[in-house]
């Protein structure tokens, strides 16, 4: 094979390869890496299509004709602005085996803030994991493989968030902020389930601008740190899972 010809086929492969949604879980591991200096959505996503297909057949045989509130992207502004203001609180604890995450949500971010609100008292962080360690970068939680994490998932609804980028919030050590969709995502919209807390010292510039900044650790970042420092296969998932409880303070 010419020279030529191997550069060619390189260039195609990395091109295929940039293109394709990596997915995983603890029983179906991929050898492929993301680049460990992005923040996508869930490589578990195709296994929540699947499972919330058979969530969504087994509760349509059980629903009446009255459909049980959902939301979605086009009501998720008025639903939000109207739950953040009987909905008020700032402070929200992240349960762990390791601890205890302390996380302050700002006003300024008012539709994020409302939602993570709305998905702590919903419990769905509850049983899912911190399913992400990027050693020296971040730790993403708010997905499992697990099937009650779909049921949820499909209860509460299929939507985005759009960005509210506040002038001087940076992602810093600590920063919390939502993660993605790369692909197809023209408006730049958040992810509602799946957030990450910064663990680089330096912070990571590279990310602003690419997610809504919406909270920062204000106690707890030693566990944090911790949880950054477990054992994780090829492709950055935790060796042992790390389950998530959470709970509002105030």
């Amino acid at each position: 094979m010419s020279f030529t010809r191997s550069i060619l086929c390189f260039c195609i492969s990395i091109i295929i390869f940039s293109n394709c949604e990596d997915t995983h879980s603890k029983k179906n591991k991929q050898s492929s890496k993301k680049n460990k200096d992005t923040i996508t959505v869930s490589e578990t996503k195709e296994i929540h299509n699947d499972a919330s297909s058979e969530s969504k057949t087994n509760a349509e045989d059980k629903i009446s004709d009255d459909e049980p509130f959902k939301l979605t992207n086009k009501n998720l502004r008025e639903f939000m602005i109207a739950y953040g203001k009987e909905n008020p609180e700032t402070l929200v604890k992240i349960k762990t085996s390791y601890g205890d995450i302390h996380i302050k949500l700002y006003k300024e971010t008012p539709i994020h803030r409302a939602n993570f609100i709305y998905l702590v008292k919903q419990k769905y962080f509850d049983e899912t994991f911190f399913y992400r360690v990027a050693k020296g970068f971040v730790i993403q939680g708010g997905n499992s493989d697990r099937q009650e994490t779909a049921n949820k998932r499909f209860q509460i609804g299929e939507y985005t968030i759009p960005q509210e980028p506040v002038k001087g919030l940076k992602h810093v050590r600590g920063a919390v902020a939502l993660s993605k969709q790369w692909v197809d995502n023209p408006s730049n919209r958040s992810t509602p389930y799946e957030f990450f807390i910064v663990i680089a010292k330096k912070g990571a510039a590279h990310l602003d601008g690419e997610h809504t900044i919406f909270g920062k650790v204000v106690k707890g970042m030693n566990i944090a740190d911790k949880i950054s420092n477990v054992p994780v296969d090829g492709s950055e998932w935790p060796k042992e899972n790390i389950f998530i409880t959470a709970e509002v303070i105030e």
